[in-house]
């Protein structure tokens, strides 16, 4: 809006929205829905995903190793069961959480069929819906096209058992293609770059798929597929209280149809403080790496640390990104997997030394912020600390970190979704406590 205004719509901006904090304290309010030590309020049950950080003892939050359970199932053993068998470990992911229990062998290969089936967009999808207003944001595209499936389901606004499932096996199936196909086009609108379309190759698993449409050539290798596979299945679900998977809850228990909800969602997960946390560990990395002359010297490392808590430089908020949980305190079960697997790949590569560097980071930042704040608090690294790490060795452009982490997620959502709709029962609808104090109205004509 260029046109000059009168009013002060603009300039007033700041103060009209602006809360004096005596009032968050003065009512007991919990901002972010947290308790005053860091726990989440509570504000549901489930019985999909466990999220273990810490334990209290006599009313103490008491720091704990970090533990993450599917459907009670660990997600180290999920993983490093999958790699023990020499198989692809995400659709069996998606099986568990969506029903609630591990598939036998033949019911996994046919759910994988029905995946693949899946896939397949609506005619004229792709050029009337992707091509068209491309998007300089992948996130945007994701939303915007998960809502326009809508417009192709004839029972959209069913919510019966089966048309869930079916849904939501449909959204998880075609989201990476039409990831893909946004990046692409986005590329080719705003980049000049090649808008490379490659047809989908059936009984591929979804680490496969996406990367045979992703690469130019389509090569990749098992181990490539295998380590994108291990990043899908550690995104695929974290418990009710995140906040996409919040949102998710709260749309569904409106009654709205799910492909509402799951563009919801996806718009809570690009947040930079939620999916899009990732970005800000890939340019907190790249700010080191530019001012470290030197990976290996420490000393350096530890005063550019220092100086980033000090918000002397990078984006000067003092914080280290991809340090740090809102309930992991000891270890963040999903990163202690993801840089095992990382420096094993990275291992005899040019990418050996930058690991090194990134565990260098996750060692020295405790010390920096313990002492700078002079807090005991334990702090851990979490997943994105490696996370950006592991997709720049796949050769995944940055414009697909968070996409990739919605194509994952998607599945715990419509995990939550499923159990909204049967167990919850009641809109979901916290208080605010008013704050204004009453005013007489003034007649247009007597207003300054």
């Amino acid at each position: 809006m260029e046109k000059e205004t009168s009013f002060s719509l603009y300039s007033d901006y700041q103060s009209c929205n602006s809360i004096d904090n005596q009032y968050f304290s003065k009512y007991h309010v919990k901002r972010g829905l947290r308790n005053a030590d860091g726990t989440g309020v509570m504000a549901g049950v489930t019985n999909i995903c466990n999220v273990h950080g810490y334990v209290i003892d006599d009313g103490e939050k008491v720091p704990d190793k970090g533990m993450l359970h599917f459907r009670g199932y660990s997600i180290e053993d999920l993983v490093n069961n999958a790699e023990k068998e020499s198989r692809f470990g995400f659709e069996e992911v998606i099986y568990l959480l969506l029903t609630g229990d591990l598939p036998t062998k033949a019911e996994l290969a046919d759910f994988c069929d029905i995946i693949s089936e899946e896939r397949k967009l609506p005619h004229d999808f792709f050029g009337d819906m992707i091509l068209k207003a491309p998007s300089n944001n992948v996130m945007n595209k994701l939303a915007r096209s998960v809502l326009a499936l809508y417009s192709y389901d004839n029972s959209a606004e069913e919510i019966s058992p089966k048309h869930e499932i079916d849904t939501a096996i449909s959204i998880l199936s075609k989201l990476p293609v039409i990831m893909v196909l946004a990046y692409y086009v986005k590329q080719s609108h705003f980049c000049g770059g090649s808008l490379v379309l490659h047809p989908v190759v059936s009984g591929h698993s979804t680490a496969e798929m996406i990367l045979s449409i992703l690469r130019p050539d389509r090569k990749f290798t098992y181990e490539e597929a295998k380590m994108l596979d291990i990043m899908l299945m550690l995104h695929a679900e974290h418990g009710g209280g995140n906040n996409s998977t919040f949102s998710c809850r709260v749309l569904t228990s409106s009654g709205t149809d799910p492909y509402s909800t799951y563009a919801a969602a996806i718009g809570s997960l690009k947040g930079h403080k939620h999916g899009g946390a990732n970005m800000k560990v890939v340019q907190m990395h790249e700010f080191i790496k530019e001012a470290l002359d030197d990976w290996t010297d420490e000393n350096k490392l530890r005063d550019i640390i220092s100086d980033i808590v000090d918000k002397k430089t990078f984006d000067k908020a003092g914080l280290i990104y991809g340090m740090g949980h809102a309930v992991y305190t000891l270890s963040d079960p999903r990163a202690v997997i993801l840089k095992k697997y990382a420096g094993e790949m990275a291992k005899g590569t040019k990418f050996e030394k930058e690991f090194n560097l990134l565990n260098a980071v996750e060692r020295i930042a405790p010390e920096v912020i313990a002492e700078k704040k002079g807090d005991s608090k334990k702090i851990c690294a979490n997943v994105d600390m490696y996370s950006g790490f592991v997709y720049k060795m796949l050769g995944i452009p940055e414009d697909l970190y968070t996409p990739l982490f919605s194509v994952s997620r998607m599945a715990g959502w419509a995990a939550h979704r499923f159990e909204e709709l049967v167990s919850g029962n009641r809109i979901i609808r916290p208080a605010y406590k008013s704050v204004f104090k009453d005013r007489a109205y003034i007649p247009i004509k007597d207003r300054a």
